[in-house]
């Protein structure tokens, strides 16, 4: 695995080293000897699967609070996605700011968003999967979000927002005392 850093403190662009022959393609999409190279402990605790038939759906952006704060490894098994992180940790030297990649199943990236940073993505294909892996369990009562389209943050979304759930598209604008705050 190629580990790139990206432009928000703590995050990465995973590339699988693929080997290929007749049968296809083979890769490693975790390995723990090798995140531990690069600084990264990830005790994974769940796994998601999250699937959009429509291009231009968007999920997010999303995180937990302390003490359920999650990092995730984020990989796109079929079809596509516009992946975004954003820095909501105000000790940070990137806070506020956000980075993307271009996730596909015939790409095989994944991205690593550090804990204490929002996450979210538009679907650019039809019929696609994400799964990720989380440090945390969900926890209800710790789930925050912020609207996709702040102006605080100007994300450059690639489509039209085609889908998006009642729950995203209520979210409100961020708020510093509303990025960190701990469970009561």
């Amino acid at each position: 695995m190629k580990f790139h850093e990206q432009s928000i403190d703590g995050a990465f662009l995973i590339e699988p080293e693929r080997i290929r022959d007749a049968r296809g393609h083979f890769s490693r999409v975790f390995c723990d000897d090798e995140f531990r190279q690069h600084g990264l402990e990830l005790r994974i605790l769940q796994i998601n699967s999250g699937f959009s038939p429509k291009a231009g759906t968007l999920r997010g952006l999303h995180w937990q609070v302390a003490p359920h704060e999650e990092t995730k490894l984020v990989g796109c098994v079929r079809g596509a996605v516009f992946d975004v992180i954003v820095d909501l940790r105000p000790a940070s030297p990137t806070y506020l700011r956000w980075c993307a990649a271009e996730l596909t199943a015939d790409n095989g990236l994944q991205f690593l968003v550090p804990a204490g940073c929002a996450h979210g993505y538009q679907t650019i294909a039809p019929d696609t999967e994400l799964v990720y892996a989380t440090t945390a369990r969900y926890a209800a009562a710790a789930a925050r979000g912020a609207r996709y389209d702040d102006p605080a943050l100007a994300i450059e979304w690639p489509l039209p927002v085609a889908v998006i759930s009642s729950n995203d598209a209520a979210w409100p604008h961020l708020r510093q005392d509303a990025v960190a705050s701990p469970l009561p």
